[in-house]
């Protein structure tokens, strides 16, 4: 077994313990978070890294990752000067992905008659000005409504890969950019729409979204 796949399991055991504790009531399982959350993205960039291959999208998607960690710590607080931090790292980990991922799309469809982008700018439609007129009573509306342009962005230039590229590597990095809006539509309802939601929800935020970065880097690392 190489030091990559090592990694990789190590990764997907802290998350898997991570996700148990994020659904959990006990306050000290959230304590244990402390150490087990910040673990995530350090344990994945280093099996990406350690992967064989030569690929010039790994160093942006290990920036991506790195502005995961900083959200990742900085979502350990349900305080609003952390969130807007924490947000703030994923923002920049999309437009990291952006940078990776669009200099390989392809020409045609054109964006604008993409269905899928269409699709996914029908999605942020619907749904982005809502969350943000919830988040008013936290005072994070224009976070939330620039994040959600963000991560809507990165969803987009993961599904317009170009087919030239590993076909693996193209459905990995879709799956996981629209696992990772699934992951924070999630997010958003338990902190914005929901009045009293179970810890469950917490666990699927996480559970979606270790999954999300695992994808993305699974994929990433295929990519020509």
């Amino acid at each position: 077994m190489n030091l990559a796949t090592r990694l990789k399991m190590a990764y997907g055991a802290v998350a898997a313990i991570d996700t148990a504790l994020s659904a959990s009531t006990r306050p000290m399982a959230h304590r244990t978070r402390f150490l087990t959350k910040p673990l995530l993205m350090p344990l994945l960039s280093a099996s990406l890294a350690a992967t064989p291959g030569s690929s010039t999208a790994r160093l942006p998607v290990l920036a991506a990752q790195a502005g995961g960690w900083f959200g990742d710590v900085a979502l350990l607080s349900e305080q609003r000067k952390p969130f807007v931090i924490g947000t703030a790292g994923f923002g920049v980990g999309h437009l990291a992905y952006v940078a990776a991922f669009a200099p390989r799309r392809r020409d045609q469809p054109r964006l604008t008659e993409d269905p899928r982008a269409r699709a996914l700018a029908a999605l942020w439609a619907a749904t982005a000005p809502a969350m943000a007129w919830d988040a008013r009573k936290d005072g994070v509306a224009k976070v939330v409504a620039a994040y959600s342009v963000l991560l809507t962005s990165m969803a987009v230039a993961a599904t317009r890969l170009d087919r030239a590229q590993s076909p693996a590597g193209r459905r990995l990095v879709a799956a996981g950019a629209l696992t990772f809006l699934a992951s924070d539509a999630t997010l958003g309802m338990r902190k914005f729409v929901l009045d009293d939601p179970s810890p469950l929800v917490e666990g699927g935020v996480m559970a979606t979204y270790t999954a999300a970065q695992f994808l993305i880097s699974e994929g990433a690392a295929r990519l020509a």
